[in-house]
């Protein structure tokens, strides 16, 4: 009787410790789902910025016209991401068109004066500072699932259920956030 006590023991215990890795793997997974949806609607707030700041810029600046143009082709492909990896890379290749748009608007002072322009640069901040700390949050809880799935033994019970490491979000070139920056006191 002490021997099925004993078993029946054990198979509570191997039981309770599946059960709660099994929740905790759930429980982070879902987070990582939140944390990208998060970042999606970051995103998306950007993409629906462009076309007016493209718009304001044109005013000034007509002959620009290959730099619209390629903000618009990469506004388009990053709207079509839909992995974490993917989305990286489009926001990248965004974010150095986006930089050209602004470039040619330092050209313009009058331009550089414009209220509307003005406000676009502030929303385009305030979304890039938004973007950066989900960007920041999600990598930490793809960080952690990953571990869990990785460590031992929430790896036999990731196996099992057929759990999979997730993507982090992360830059095309490590270190370039890194890079000092180089204040332009021209204008």
């Amino acid at each position: 009787m002490s021997i099925f006590i004993t078993i029946l023991a054990v198979i509570l215990v191997i039981g309770i410790l599946v059960g709660t890795i099994y929740n905790k793997l759930v429980r982070l997974r879902n987070t990582v789902k939140s944390a990208w949806s998060d970042i999606d609607v970051f995103l998306k707030k950007r993409f629906d910025l462009i076309p007016g700041l493209v718009e304001t810029v044109k005013g000034y600046a007509k002959h620009e016209r290959e730099v619209f143009e390629k903000v618009t082709v990469a506004r388009s492909q990053a709207m079509q991401a839909v992995s974490p990896g993917q989305a990286a890379e489009s926001d990248n290749m965004l974010k150095n068109t986006l930089k050209s748009l602004f470039a040619v608007a330092e050209a313009y002072p009058e331009l550089k004066a414009n209220q509307n322009f003005l406000q676009f640069q502030n929303q385009f901040q305030d979304i890039e500072n938004s973007i950066e700390a989900a960007r920041r949050y999600y990598n930490a809880v793809v960080r952690d699932f990953n571990i869990l799935i990785e460590s031992f033994p929430s790896n036999i019970i990731a196996g099992l259920f057929n759990f999979k490491q997730e993507e982090f979000f992360q830059l095309e070139e490590p270190g370039e956030e890194r890079k000092p920056i180089r204040p332009d006191f021209t204008s």
